[in-house]
């Protein structure tokens, strides 16, 4: 009996609205994705959509729709499934990420053990998470870094004419480790001019400074910074790996960039093969989307997986990061479970 697929809108709504360089909103839809094999076992996954790679809620179903008749009769086929999955239709990401997810999640349910389990990895390898602090007015930003008192690492959204003023904001509100993400903002003139300012307000990691297009400027500014230069928007898959290595000290991998966990796992090998630290981060997502990445935390360096605890209404329970901490749970396949 072929596996039985089956979609879910969620509507999550953040705390505040969460806004970034190249905007924002305080309402998100994902799509859920359940899997059921012949014996009644389920698997789940979700997309988060990201208009800037492409895609939408309404993109992501008519996806599932095509990828519905690729589904593999064999849930345990994980690498021959995500080919044909690719091979039936291209692109679109965060829907493939669901699928896969959701297999992962079954496989590992009708084994029994946690993902992180199959995959032999030990969930106290996992780095603290960072905790996002999105643009907004200097009196909102205060409140913000109030609220996250928990987190030890606050990461601080960059790009606009006021980015000095935000540092000082936030610096004299906190004296916790700072880290900066430009969303790819600045100009490579910009980011230099920046570094001094970085480096005045304590600031630990530069996360995409220029936009994904300019390598060579990122590579002027890694050799001007004194901190780690990370790549996200710059490196969507394991093979733009080779040719953004040797202008960054790291790069970001997210699943709904990457399109699949087994990708993900791929691109951490590529990375440590050349050099470079690698982060795992996430769009505005549940739990159920967070937990998938997070099973991936102790292959890391750097996590920021703070989607879910931006949210007002996530409707599940799964991986943590009270206090910054990441905690993976300890039930089969994913571990995650509906509030």
């Amino acid at each position: 009996m072929p596996l039985q697929l089956e979609t879910e809108i969620l509507t999550l709504v953040t705390r505040h609205p969460f806004i970034i360089a190249r905007g924002g909103q305080g309402e998100y839809r994902t799509v859920m994705v359940r899997l059921r094999d012949a014996d009644g076992v389920e698997g789940w996954g979700e997309a988060a959509p990201t208009f800037y790679y492409g895609e939408t809620t309404e993109t992501v179903l008519a996806a599932l729709a095509r990828y519905r008749d690729a589904l593999p009769d064999d849930p345990y086929d994980l690498e021959r499934a995500e080919a044909r999955l690719k091979a039936t239709l291209g692109g679109n990401p965060a829907a493939r990420v669901a699928l896969s997810s959701a297999l992962h999640d079954l496989v590992a349910k009708r084994l029994g053990v946690p993902l992180w389990r199959l995959w032999g990895l030990d969930p106290a390898g996992a780095p603290r998470s960072t905790f996002t602090i999105g643009l907004d007015t200097p009196e909102r930003m205060r409140a913000k870094v109030l609220e996250a008192a928990e987190y030890p690492i606050l990461k601080v959204k960059l790009g606009t004419a006021r980015d000095a003023e935000i540092l000082r904001t936030l610096r004299d509100a906190t004296d916790r480790e700072l880290r900066v993400d430009a969303n790819g903002a600045w100009t490579a003139k910009q980011a230099i001019a920046m570094l001094p300012v970085l480096e005045e307000f304590g600031v630990t990691v530069l996360e995409q400074p220029l936009p994904a297009h300019d390598l060579e400027g990122l590579g002027l500014v890694r050799r001007a910074a004194r901190i780690p230069v990370i790549a996200d928007e710059s490196c969507l898959v394991a093979t733009d790996i080779p040719r953004v290595a040797p202008h960054v000290d790291g790069i970001n991998l997210k699943l709904a960039k990457c399109g699949s966990l087994r990708e993900a796992l791929r691109m951490v090998a590529t990375a440590r093969a050349h050099g470079l630290t690698v982060m795992v981060g996430c769009m505005i997502e549940s739990s159920l989307g967070i937990t998938a990445a997070a099973h991936l935390t102790p292959l890391v360096d750097i996590v920021d997986l703070d989607g879910a605890a931006l949210l007002a209404n996530d409707p599940f329970d799964g991986a943590t990061i009270a206090g910054g901490q990441v905690r993976l749970p300890t039930g089969p396949g994913l571990g995650v479970t509906r509030r």
